[in-house]
């Protein structure tokens, strides 16, 4: 195969951004010390386990799903979220504060400024106890201890990177995985502690490969290996990682694992409530009146099944936003702007 240095300007200039971004990635990573703290943590610890924060990474990225955030943010909070936690001893009880948190300012960063929802709506929807305050507070917090002033250098950043250097080497009759599928591999990936502790150009790689590895692409599997050559990526870090990836993959994919992105969210409001919720935009309908003489009388008798709640009984909700219009239009649509 071709030296890649020797191609055309552009995937010089690629392999050009994967070298200044590999030299400046060590800068983002989080503490390893913290990160091992965090894996020995037991469940009635004082400080976050790491079940506790794969459970908080999860519920980051339904809500990513559910404001339609892109993949930089939920994987620019995930890195915020790590670094804050390898440095700072935190209660479990600040944990949703801190998580949200970390997606706000992500969001921040990342989005356009009209895709990004109110304060006290992502406190709603998250459904956290702490108010706007709390939340303020707590962003100056993780930004003094957290240097966002540069752009961190994350396992999207070179996810991106590799997947447009394939694309520029390989014939147009070869099956390239979608950067989609790759980007959602990844997230799987972060929801689990341990993967926060790989240089995140070879957990990019590491996806990478195993899904060429799956579809059995021995072309595209030696523009990989050309890549990690020209980048000095050792055999043996990323052999470990890709084992890792695998195993990550075939759990994830097993019918036992709750998967983040199906993840419903869904509350259970008394009729009163859910009219207080947007007095303005959203009121439960009333039923309309059923004319008299509409129905038999052996059908109408049939069909006297108690339909009928107390104003503040659960069975008075409209239900999820799978299953009704519960939200109003403006929170349904928030996705598809």
């Amino acid at each position: 195969m071709q030296d890649l240095q020797y191609l055309d300007n552009e995937t010089c200039w690629l392999v050009k951004e994967l070298k200044s971004n590999i030299s400046q990635e060590s800068y983002f990573l989080p503490r390893e010390t913290g990160l091992n703290i965090m894996e020995s943590a037991a469940e009635n610890h004082n400080g976050v386990s790491a079940k506790c924060r794969n459970a908080k990474v999860e519920d980051l990225w339904s809500l990513t799903s559910f404001f339609g955030f892109s993949t930089q943010t939920f994987v620019l909070a995930v890195n915020l979220l790590d670094r804050f936690l390898a440095i700072m001893k935190v209660q479990p009880k600040h944990l949703p504060c801190i998580g949200v948190s970390c997606l706000h300012i992500a969001a921040k960063m990342v989005e356009d400024e009209c895709n990004i929802s109110p304060t006290h709506e992502l406190i709603r929807i998250s459904q956290s106890k702490f108010t706007v305050s709390d939340l303020s507070r707590m962003e100056k917090i993780i930004s003094g201890k957290l240097n966002l002033e540069l752009k961190a250098v994350t396992a999207l950043t070179f996810l991106h990177l590799y997947h447009a250097v394939i694309v520029s080497l390989t014939s147009e009759r070869e099956e390239i995985p979608s950067i989609g599928r790759l980007e959602a591999q990844l997230k799987a990936c972060l929801c689990r502690l341990v993967f926060s502790k790989a240089k995140p150009s070879v957990l990019a790689l590491s996806v990478i490969c195993q899904e060429f590895e799956a579809l059995q692409s021995l072309a595209m599997l030696e523009i990989v290996q050309e890549v990690q050559r020209h980048l000095k990526i050792v055999d043996s870090e990323l052999l470990y990682w890709r084992g890792l990836v695998a195993k990550c993959m075939t759990e994830y994919s097993s019918s036992e694992c709750n998967k983040p992105d199906n993840k419903k969210l869904v509350w259970i409001v008394s009729r009163r409530t859910a009219q207080n919720l947007h007095a303005n935009n959203f009121s439960v309908p009333e039923l309309p009146t059923i004319p008299e003489g509409s129905w038999g009388e052996s059908e109408s008798e049939d069909s006297c099944e108690d339909m009928s709640c107390e104003e503040d009984s659960p069975c008075s909700s409209p239900g999820s936003d799978e299953k009704g219009p519960f939200f109003p239009v403006e929170f349904r649509n928030q996705g598809r702007k």
